[in-house]
């Protein structure tokens, strides 16, 4: 009971101090999208109250109640993937494909806001698929990140047994993996993004982050504009993207949380005056993940004769 006390008591520091670094990293983001964001939001502002005045000096007979009525239209008809350019019509939101990546959008959490249902049996089932499908994502997500990194150790081992380098070896097969993510599911991505929506690079690449971090602000989203015409592989190949993209950007986020932690521990030793042994000691039960990782590794079949 004593030392479940001290070790308590020896852990509030830490946590004091890692919330603290929580909360100034976070206040420092505001600070800097409140400069950054903050004028030009003001700017635009200005910009779009000269264009509502130009719009209705140009057309006398719409008034405000109009004007509204117009935005209402056009707000409606965004919501369901309707053109109104011209007098052609579409499909809207709701074809298979686009329903099937709005599914995976669910269950992932992704949850652009670009579309969403809106009849009450849609709503009702949302509900009840999302709750079943987000574990079952989480589950498979997991999954396939552990066979990601069974492989990216296999490779590592193999080139350890051939080199007898085991750090440099390590870096390297770190360091491979992590360019050939980022070219799989960040650049190869960004140019066709940017071929077939019409985005530049920067939105593009912004979009990439965005989706498989599963902020999925909305603002941007592929396979989404009415006003074009889009082949039919092109939602296959979005889907399998945000899914692989996914697993792989949370063994990147898991290796950094690893990261993190590694320094953690390393600043209580310096600062806190705690030897490595005890700290060690202790970390090493502390850690069911790499526990479960080494049980979920894929064994070999015994040779029978």
């Amino acid at each position: 009971m004593l030392r479940l006390k001290e070790v308590c008591l020896s852990r509030v520091p830490s946590i004091l101090m890692l919330g603290l670094v929580y909360l100034t990293y976070v206040l420092i983001g505001g600070v800097i999208f409140w400069k950054l964001e903050g004028g030009l939001g003001q700017k635009d502002m200005g910009l779009l109250l000269q264009s509502k005045e130009r719009l209705l000096m140009t057309y006398t007979c719409l008034n405000q109640e109009g004007l509204e009525a117009v935005a209402q239209v056009i707000q409606d008809a965004s919501k369901v993937g309707l053109s109104l350019r011209g007098n052609h019509t579409t499909d809207g939101f709701w074809k298979f494909t686009s329903s099937a990546v709005f599914a995976a959008t669910v269950v992932t959490t992704i949850g652009y806001g670009n579309m969403s249902p809106s009849s009450t049996a849609g709503q009702i089932f949302c509900v009840f698929f999302a709750l079943f499908g987000i574990p079952l994502n989480m589950v498979v997500l997991n999954r396939v990140g552990k066979y990601m990194l069974v492989i990216e150790r296999n490779v590592s081992d193999f080139l350890e047994g051939k080199t007898g380098r085991r750090t440099c070896t390590r870096f390297f097969v770190h360091l491979v993996s992590f360019l050939s993510g980022a070219a799989l599911f960040f650049i190869m991505p960004m140019l066709v993004f940017q071929q077939y929506e019409g985005w530049t690079y920067s939105q593009a690449i912004y979009y990439c982050f965005i989706t498989l971090s599963t902020i999925g602000f909305g603002d941007f989203v592929a396979d989404n504009n009415p006003d074009k015409t889009f082949p039919e592989w092109y939602s296959v190949l979005m889907a399998s993207w945000i899914f692989f993209g996914l697993a792989w950007l949370a063994l990147l986020i898991n290796h950094s949380i690893d990261i993190l932690e590694r320094l953690n521990t390393h600043f209580k030793q310096r600062w806190g005056g705690q030897r490595p042994e005890e700290e060690s000691g202790r970390a090493e039960p502390e850690n069911p993940e790499t526990q479960v990782e080494e049980e979920d590794e894929i064994q070999k079949p015994p040779i029978t004769q």
